[in-house]
C-alpha cells in the first residue's frame, strides 16, 4: 500500500510540475488561444499584445488581443473588461468590432477583434500632412456616427484622439473609419453624466476637456472638446495646445483659446473653436449637431473617389501591412 501511495504522490507532483509549467510559459505564434491560432505579432504596449490570427473554422480575417499574465493586475483586467463590454454593445459600423472573449490555455485573457488594415489620423498626419477641409468633413462625420450611438447607449468615450482614429478600407471604401479604445469608456447618466475624481486625469493631456481636469462634470460633450481638438491637429498639423510639459499643457486647456495658423482651419474654423469652448454649455451638445453644421457647410468635394486615389498613390494596401496602433496599449 506504501508503495502505492508513493507512486500516487509522485505522479502528482510531476502533473503539478508540468502543470505550472505550461502556465508560466508566454503563448507564442503558432500557440492557438480558444479557436484562433496566432499567426503575427502586429502591435504591442502597456496593455497588451495584439495578434494577427486565424479561425479554426471561419475565413475572416481576425486580430487577437492578449493580455498576457505577467502584466495582469486588478486595474489591467478591470480596464480590459471593460474595453470588450463596451465596445460589444456597440453595432455602428465606424466602430471596431469585438467577435468574441475569453481565457487562454495558460489563464490569460483575450478578445478576437475585426483585423485592420490602414493608418490613423496620427501617422496619416505625421506621414503626408495635414488634412483639408473637405477630407476633414468626411472624416470627422463618419467619427460622429460612432460616438452618437457610444453616446445614445449612455457611453462616454474619454479619449478620443488622432491615434484612436483609424483609417482603413473596408468593401472597397477607403479612409472608412473605425473608432478604437474604449477601454476607459465610461456609462454615464443621460442628463447629468458622471463626477470626476479631482487630480485623476483618464484621457490623453493634449485631448483632455477642461472638466476632466478640473474633476467636474463629464458627458458626451466632453468627447465633442476632444474631437474640435483632434479637428484642429489634423487641419493645421499641430496640437491646439502644447505645453512644454503636461502640467502647462493641461492649464492651456483651462485658460487659453486656440490660435491657429491664419487661414488653416479654413470654413471649419467656427465648428472647431465652437467645440473647444471651456465650457461645456457653449459648445455643440450632441454629435449630430456637428454632423448638422458640417452639412451646412457645402464641402462635398471628398469621397469616395477621392479617398481611392489618395490611398492608391501614396499608401497602397498590402496584406501584410498591419497597423495597430493604441489598440495594444
Amino acid at each position: 500500500m506504501l508503495q502505492y501511495s508513493s507512486a500516487i504522490v509522485a505522479s502528482v507532483v510531476v502533473i503539478v510540475g508540468i502543470v505550472a509549467f505550461l502556465w508560466q510559459r508566454r503563448i507564442g505564434l503558432g500557440s492557438r488561444v480558444g479557436p484562433y491560432k496566432l499567426e503575427e505579432v502586429i502591435g504591442e504596449g502597456g496593455m497588451g499584445v495584439v495578434y494577427r490570427a486565424s479561425h479554426k473554422h471561419l475565413r475572416r480575417p481576425t486580430a487577437i488581443k492578449l493580455l498576457p499574465r505577467d502584466r495582469t493586475s486588478q486595474l489591467s483586467i478591470a480596464r480590459f473588461r471593460r474595453e470588450v463590454e463596451n465596445t460589444s454593445q456597440l453595432s455602428h459600423p465606424n466602430t471596431i468590432a469585438i467577435y468574441d472573449y475569453g481565457h487562454a490555455w495558460n489563464g490569460a485573457f483575450y478578445y478576437a477583434m475585426e483585423h485592420l488594415i490602414g493608418l490613423t489620423l496620427q501617422q496619416v498626419v505625421e506621414k503626408h500632412g495635414r488634412l483639408g477641409p473637405d477630407r476633414a468633413v468626411y472624416i470627422l462625420t463618419q467619427v460622429c456616427g460612432s460616438l452618437q450611438e457610444a453616446h445614445d447607449r449612455g457611453l462616454v468615450h474619454r479619449d478620443i484622439k488622432p491615434s484612436n482614429i483609424f483609417l482603413c478600407e473596408r468593401g472597397g471604401l477607403y479612409d472608412f473609419v473605425k473608432v478604437l479604445d474604449f477601454g476607459v469608456a465610461k456609462e454615464i447618466d443621460q442628463d447629468y453624466g458622471f463626477q470626476t475624481r479631482p487630480g485623476v486625469l483618464v484621457g490623453t493631456p493634449a485631448y483632455a476637456a477642461p472638466e476632466m481636469i478640473r474633476g467636474a462634470v463629464v458627458d458626451r460633450r466632453s468627447d465633442l472638446y476632444a474631437l474640435g481638438a483632434v479637428a484642429y491637429y489634423f487641419l493645421t498639423g499641430e496640437p491646439a495646445f502644447g505645453g512644454g510639459s503636461t502640467v502647462e499643457t493641461l492649464q492651456q486647456h483651462l485658460d487659453l483659446k486656440p490660435r491657429a495658423p491664419t487661414g488653416a482651419l479654413g470654413p471649419l474654423e467656427g465648428l472647431v473653436m465652437d467645440c473647444l469652448a471651456k465650457s461645456p454649455g457653449d459648445r455643440p451638445q450632441t454629435a449630430h449637431e456637428v454632423i448638422d453644421r458640417m452639412g451646412a457647410l457645402g464641402l462635398s468635394g471628398w469621397g469616395p473617389k477621392q479617398a481611392r486615389d489618395w490611398w492608391s498613390r501614396r499608401a497602397p494596401f498590402d496584406s501584410r501591412a498591419d497597423v495597430v496602433p493604441d489598440e495594444a496599449g
